[in-house]
């Protein structure tokens, strides 16, 4: 440990002063000192807050691009198949409610901030599921809806935090049910479509990284409870994902069934007939 401090000490003594400064900002003035002045990664109660930070950061950063595949799938296929707009609806009003709960509690951005970024995408999403599927006037009325939603959750003289607390509450149980739509999807249909694996595997992984952080950051067992709850539920998406992999969609199934009677018809059009013997007599 002491080589480990030697080689650490200079470079740690001597960064520029902004990266300090957003170091002191993220871990604070006292961890600061202890883990990269001091260079004692034996505090372990500065050890679990930077550990927690990263995953944080980690976390909102990789939250920045989760959906993204999943819009580029929608818009490539021009199809919502295996993708649940009630799910999307749920998962989106949970978030908004959350977004809402943290930022007049006052919590920390590094253990909520990926729901602005994952929000900001399921609106898109729901816009394009909705227009694939032909109902285009409810895309309007779905964001319009969603707008007025913000206006009353974060207008402080409209609902006040005893009455945003029982909404947090439902938002978990919201959280839980928009799982619940696309899992009976993917079953019912018996694939998952254009559902992005590279969204549904970090949900897991970012649901999980959140339970810590809470545990770490947040004393709220309103949050705590409803990550645990997405966990299980992101769980069984991604075991749905790994049982249903090379799974062909309900449109490419369909293909394939008609591809044989294709095939038939055109081998019965493209045979000549064969000609009988004559009995005309030749002359």
């Amino acid at each position: 440990m002491d080589a480990l401090r030697s080689a650490v000490q200079p470079i740690t003594h001597n960064l520029p002063g902004p990266i300090r400064d957003i170091g002191v900002s993220i871990i604070g003035e006292a961890c600061y000192k202890t883990l990269l002045l001091d260079v004692d990664p034996s505090d372990q109660a500065c050890l679990k807050l930077a550990i927690s930070k990263g995953l944080g950061i980690g976390i909102i950063a990789a939250s920045s691009i989760v959906k993204v595949p999943q819009i580029l799938k929608l818009v490539k296929s021009q199809s919502a198949s295996g993708v649940s707009f009630l799910a999307y609806l749920l998962e989106t009003s949970s978030y908004l409610i959350s977004l809402a709960y943290n930022i007049r509690n006052g919590f920390p951005f590094s253990t909520f901030g990926e729901t602005v970024l994952v929000m900001g995408q399921n609106v898109i999403i729901s816009v394009l599921v909705l227009n694939y599927s032909g109902r285009a006037t409810m895309a309007a009325l779905f964001v319009a809806a969603l707008a007025a939603s913000a206006v009353t959750l974060f207008g402080e003289g409209l609902l006040d935090m005893k009455q945003l607390s029982y909404l947090q509450a439902g938002a978990g149980v919201l959280s839980v049910a928009s799982k619940v739509p696309q899992i009976a999807a993917i079953w019912s249909q018996g694939g998952t479509g254009q559902l992005s694996a590279f969204a549904v595997f970090n949900y897991l992984a970012g649901s999980l990284s959140r339970i810590f952080t809470t545990l770490q950051e947040v004393d709220d067992k309103l949050i705590l409870y409803g990550y645990i709850a997405g966990f299980s539920l992101n769980l069984v998406l991604a075991l749905q994902m790994l049982y249903y992999w090379n799974t062909p969609s309900a449109k490419a199934k369909g293909k394939q069934r008609e591809s044989p009677v294709e095939a038939q018809s055109a081998t019965s059009t493209a045979t000549p007939s064969k000609k009988g013997p004559t009995t005309r007599r030749r002359g």
